[in-house]
């Protein structure tokens, strides 16, 4: 690995924590930046993962404060994670990079496209009493289908969580992006889990991005609460966009 390679990963894992604890999406950029270093598609998703979940554990503990008085409601919401993420890790386990490089930029479309939706998909967070009484399965069913795509794929994953959380969660915006940052993470460990024991993950590129996913992943909170979300939201959108483009073209000449 050389040198400017090296920096491209560090910052791509920079932004990447950071635009996840603000809404979701960086991993456009750490999947961008590991195919362009030439890491195969599935490596790279898997490893992408791993270099996520620095950022998603940092942002969720700066929301510790939040997450303590609403852990014994999650449950549910981290049972339905593990189940699901379980189920999107063992999919993309069984695809190979041909058929899994034909779907990804498909995919980039569609989560660019959520992406880019997300003013229209904000969460409208319910008063407690009224998400109570929609409380049972239908929480852990809304959020089986995300944490499904969360350990396949997982571009966008943040927006789809906050817009679903928000139709069966009572509080304010802080409250559902501390319970989406906590559900990321157990989803990302358990598909870590299915990646590693697949060895499919690209450890070298893990040590080198994982770092600064970490202090991004902190810093976006920060970011969350200061710095206008639309011009991250144009980033993400262009990125995702010439993601597609690239491999639109990578597959039509393969």
């Amino acid at each position: 690995m050389t040198l400017s390679i090296a920096i491209l990963l560090f910052l791509a894992g920079f932004l990447g924590g950071a635009i996840n604890a603000v809404a979701g999406g960086g991993t456009f950029l750490t999947f961008g930046a590991m195919t362009l270093a030439g890491v195969p598609p599935i490596s790279a998703n898997a490893t992408s993962s791993v270099v996520q979940l620095p950022g998603y554990v940092t942002s969720t503990l700066a929301y510790w404060s939040d997450i303590r008085r609403m852990w014994r409601g999650a449950l549910v919401l981290c049972a339905a994670s593990v189940l699901g993420s379980l189920g999107g890790a063992f999919l993309l386990l069984s695809l190979d990079n041909p058929q899994f490089q034909a779907l990804v930029p498909w995919l980039l479309v569609a989560a660019t496209a959520l992406f880019a939706a997300g003013p229209w998909l904000k969460p409208k967070p319910r008063h407690a009493a009224e998400a109570a009484r929609g409380r049972g399965l239908a929480p852990a069913v809304v959020q089986l289908p995300t944490a499904i795509y969360g350990g396949f794929f997982g571009a966008g994953m943040g927006i789809m969580m906050l817009a679903t959380l928000g139709l069966t969660q009572g509080g304010d915006y802080h409250r559902l992006n501390a319970l989406k940052n906590m559900l990321a993470t157990v989803i990302a460990v358990v598909a870590i889990f299915v990646f590693v024991s697949g060895g499919v993950v690209a450890w070298i590129e893990v040590l080198v991005m994982a770092p600064g996913v970490a202090v991004g992943g902190y810093a976006g909170v920060w970011i969350a609460k200061r710095v206008p979300q639309n011009a991250v939201r144009v980033v993400v959108i262009a990125v995702g966009l010439l993601l597609a483009v690239y491999y639109f073209w990578r597959n039509s000449i393969a």
